[in-house]
């Protein structure tokens, strides 16, 4: 069940946002993509349920690409981000209908077309909704490298067949993926043999953090900064 805080602080959605371009099929699926596109390394961002027109998404894809990876930001939400103002939709039903293993199958040709412009490595960060495809992406040997930001919907099982480094970043006020839960994957990770893992929760933030906070509030701008400092060295340390 998604919780209220999986809908709070709704972006306004800006679809010409962003340093980079939209492109109308990379992989099959529209996308904001970003950096240059020869670079050996390459990362897939998959959004919340807002969608890939979140400024704080670009902005993230921006400095992630400043880094020297090529970044995509694929629209798995086809157009259709939740609305908060329509009653007659509420997160319940929307959730129904637009389901992570989608989103997965459509990112192996996302993947696969970033290998095919010459990417030797590929990472994938998920917040909230979108973590719980870049979990399955991680399960799958389909990446090099994962980040999990504040994740929906992702168990202890799926930790437990992660295939690949991975990264996870949790809130400390979180109904999602509360302290305890995030510390359970964490015990997971530490017995996995052979597989890299960073496993941290930041203080005094609620779920959506790392891209739903508003510009004007500066702690929370610093916690954002903080967590995508992060996933750039954990990209940079795992994808060659």
């Amino acid at each position: 069940m998604a919780s209220p805080q999986c809908c709070a602080n709704p972006p306004t959605l800006n679809p010409a946002g962003g340093e980079g371009k939209v492109v109308d099929s990379f992989g099959g699926i529209r996308a904001y993509v970003s950096g240059a596109a020869g670079s050996k390394a390459a990362v897939v961002l998959v959004s919340d349920i807002y969608g890939f027109e979140a400024p704080n998404l670009r902005k993230i894809a921006d400095k992630v690409a400043s880094s020297g990876c090529f970044v995509v930001v694929p629209d798995f939400l086809h157009g259709d981000p939740f609305a908060p103002e329509n009653t007659e939709r509420p997160i319940q039903v929307w959730i129904k209908e637009h389901d992570a293993e989608k989103a997965f199958e459509e990112a192996k040709p996302v993947i696969a077309a970033l290998k095919e412009q010459g990417a030797s490595s590929v990472g994938a960060a998920g917040y909230c909704w979108g973590a719980k495809v870049a979990v399955q992406l991680a399960k799958a040997h389909e990446i090099q490298a994962g980040v999990l930001c504040h994740p929906s919907f992702v168990t202890v099982d799926d930790v437990k067949e992660v295939k690949c480094p991975i990264a996870i970043l949790g809130a400390e006020i979180d109904r999602m993926s509360p302290p305890e839960l995030v510390k359970q994957f964490e015990q997971v990770l530490s017995s996995k043999s052979g597989i890299g893992y960073f496993v941290k929760i930041f203080p005094g933030v609620e779920h959506g953090w790392t891209v739903r906070y508003k510009n004007d509030d500066a702690a929370a701008v610093k916690s954002a900064e903080e967590a995508l400092a992060d996933t750039t060295d954990w990209f940079n340390k795992n994808l060659t």
